[in-house]
């Protein structure tokens, strides 16, 4: 079992699965009849579970059921929950002040963040940054800032995107249950075209681009589009990491037609892909980047980082809101990247990425052809499940791992267009320890399919 320290130095989360009630138990169930009382139906839900506490690679429920967490809060608590640097750095800046608005009277934590982005992000131009609350703001303004750079309009997207749930996000994004579903109209100038799906279209990079890419020219016309906006690894769309070629292609058709290259980080960025941002594998420099989720160990905090005669190229206060970097949150976020850098931990990405891909393998050995696919980057990884023998999906089989899963202990996610992937997005300072009794529980999952 590995220790932990706290921030304020009291006894650690002992770092161990652990089942004594069945899932849910009756403190959490009781809970589960307020929240159906109170909270409005389409806020969805994983787990039948309430968090009592939670650190370093588990989540505790209220009945004292400890789960290893395969899930960071959805890719935000990277670093760990409740990561000691980050909890003293907001207790401190809690003390001093909890809002100004930085519009109305500034502070430098704002302005660190901004410093820090700008050193981290790739390329070595000038860049400046603007602080935003979630992925989908961020979005939101990266589009409006290349609108406005370019004086077009047109903005192309990708199939199994996923870009957010705001009415601008939503065209952006691609599947349409649960997120379009009744939501509509749609903003306009939003294009669909097709990304690079090596598992299903057996397609490399450069072939899958310059269809794509043909697209465009013929149906949107290149000089009417301000961006094209993409995930580097698809996130909610299943974990899909384009051909090698696909990003890099893209990138030069942009630049021949003054188009604004977007890379959306909200998921893959902040160390997760054992890079700072995913775009760096394959050497791929965005004009502008979307930052949010594990950027600021689960406080509310997203970011635009561009090139700084793009971004500079928004007139006073149109970019800004209220809450847009709060001072805690940007306390949150120099705690994050300190962390980062001083435990090494796109190094630990790595390790974690062999580690799982080293287990998911024996375990598609001997699951009967289910297991269609390993993909992924650093602590990012997911497995694609289909009925043995084809390639059509196989979202009970899913449901019935992920079932068994939380059952004994282990807290997964799913993903994917067609609701067959299974995602893995544990913190970074999860021990081996615990990645390897979860893959345990997974390997156990699979074999109750047969």
């Amino acid at each position: 079992m590995t220790e932990m320290l706290t921030a304020t130095g009291g006894p650690a989360l002992p770092q161990s699965r652990r089942v004594v009630t069945a899932i849910p138990g009756p403190k959490s169930q009781a809970l589960m009849a307020r929240r159906k009382a109170a909270v409005a139906d389409g806020v969805g839900g994983t787990m039948p579970v309430f968090v009592e506490h939670a650190g370093g690679g588990v989540v505790v429920d209220v009945d004292g059921n400890s789960f290893i967490d395969l899930a960071s809060g959805i890719a935000v608590t990277t670093v760990g929950i409740s990561e000691p640097r980050v909890v003293s750095a907001v207790q401190e800046q809690a003390a001093a002040f909890t809002h100004t608005c930085f519009m109305v009277v500034p502070y430098a934590g704002y302005v660190e963040v901004c410093e820090a982005l700008n050193r981290l992000t790739p390329g070595t131009h000038a860049k400046k940054t603007a602080l935003f609350n979630s992925g989908a703001e961020a979005v939101e303004n990266a589009v409006k800032v290349a609108r406005r750079h370019t004086r077009r309009q047109a903005v192309v997207v990708f199939e199994h995107a996923y870009h957010g749930r705001t009415n601008l996000t939503m065209a952006l994004t691609a599947k349409n249950a649960p997120y379009k579903d009744g939501f509509g109209p749609f903003a306009p100038e939003v294009y669909r075209v097709q990304t690079s799906y090596p598992f299903r279209d057996g397609k490399d990079g450069a072939t899958a681009a310059r269809e794509a890419l043909l697209k465009i020219e013929k149906e949107i016309g290149a000089t009417n589009v301000a961006a094209i906006l993409i995930e580097p690894i698809m996130g909610e769309g299943g974990f899909i990491v384009p051909a090698p070629g696909f990003l890099p292609a893209l990138r030069e058709f942009c630049d021949a037609n003054g188009i604004v290259f977007i890379a959306d980080e909200v998921q893959t960025g902040i160390a997760r892909t054992g890079a700072w941002f995913a775009c760096e594998h394959e050497g791929v420099v965005p004009d502008l980047i979307t930052i949010a989720k594990g950027v600021a160990g689960g406080l509310p905090l997203s970011a635009v980082t561009g090139r700084a005669e793009i971004m500079d190229g928004i007139h006073t206060s149109g970019l800004g809101g209220t809450y847009g970097g709060n001072p805690l949150a940007c306390a949150a976020a120099l705690a994050v990247i300190e962390t980062i850098e001083a435990d090494g931990l796109l190094g630990r990405a790595t390790e974690i990425e062999a580690l799982l891909r080293g287990r998911l393998v024996g375990i598609a050995g001997e699951a009967g052809g289910r297991i269609a696919d390993i993909r992924g980057r650093g602590a990012m990884i997911a497995i694609e499940l289909v009925k043995p023998g084809t390639t059509e999906p196989d979202p009970q089989a899913v449901s019935a791992v992920v079932a068994h899963c939380h059952a004994n202990g282990v807290l997964v996610i799913t993903a994917g267009t067609y609701g067959n992937v299974l995602r893995f997005l544990p913190p970074l300072s999860i021990s081996d320890e615990l990645l390897n009794e979860a893959m345990d529980i997974l390997g156990e999952g699979f074999a109750t399919l047969r």
